[in-house]
């Protein structure tokens, strides 16, 4: 049960961490058009981001 929690917790930090290198090789002009901007990127790729 604990494995299991730890490896999920992992999981979605290792995906937050990829979504946060991928969003920062973006240009400011493509993350306007995603309706983000650069000090955004943190909380869009844990999900808490409102617009």
């Amino acid at each position: 049960m604990i494995f299991e929690r730890i490896s999920t917790d992992f999981r979605r930090w290792r995906e937050q961490r990829r979504t946060v290198a991928e969003l920062s090789r973006l240009s400011i002009r493509q993350l306007e058009d995603i309706g983000l901007a650069p000090y955004q990127i943190e909380d869009a790729a844990r999900g808490k981001f409102r617009r």
